[in-house]
Parts: structure tokens; sequence; C-alpha cells
């Protein structure tokens, strides 16, 4: 978990510069806002992202990655791909996609 919260604060610090994003919490989970829609979070070692068209696409294919449930009562969110830590290194790109995605649809 501590390089999944060590990822979460470096993103933290890196899309806080954007107006209107803040950190929070949702469904018990550390995530990020913005204007008051989540667009980021974290779920036990994995990085949940709300993304749609193509970054929805690439990120459902990576391996191990799936629709996120976090009631765990199969019922996944369609817009939210979890990530897990083995493809970190692609977890700035997508916060960055996720932000923009949500932040289109916050006017």
């Amino acid at each position: 978990m501590a390089k999944t919260e060590e990822m979460f604060d470096e993103i933290t610090m890196q899309l806080t510069a954007h107006p209107a994003v803040v950190r929070s919490q949702m469904f018990g989970m550390p995530c990020l806002k913005v204007k008051g829609k989540a667009f980021l979070g974290v779920l036990k070692e994995d990085m949940v992202f709300k993304l749609t068209g193509q970054e929805h696409a690439r990120a459902l294919a990576l391996e191990g990655a799936v629709l996120s449930d976090p009631s765990g009562r199969g019922r996944p969110m369609k817009e939210w791909v979890q990530i897990p830590p083995s493809h970190s290194s692609t977890w700035k790109g997508f916060a960055e996609a996720a932000y923009l995605y949500v932040a289109s649809l916050a006017k």
C-alpha cells in the first residue's frame, strides 16, 4: 500500500495545482475531486480513474485492470477503471486524462 499512497500523494501535488481540484473522500477511499466531482481514487492497493473513450479502453486493456466495484456486490461502475500497482507507471497519465474528462463535465 505504501507505493500506492506515495503515488497518490505525488499525483495529488501535481493535480491540486489546477483550480478547483481538492483532496477528499469517496466511498471511504481517498480521492481527488474537481468542482465537487470525483475523478480518481485509491481502492486497496489500486488506483481508480473515471475515464471515457479511448483512455477508458486503453486502461481496461491493461493486464489486471477491471471496472471498479467498490461495494464488492457485482455492480461495477461503468466509467471507473481500477488499475493495479503493476501499471503504476501509467497512473499519472490516466490521472490527467480523468481530470480533463471530469473537469469538462463539471461546468
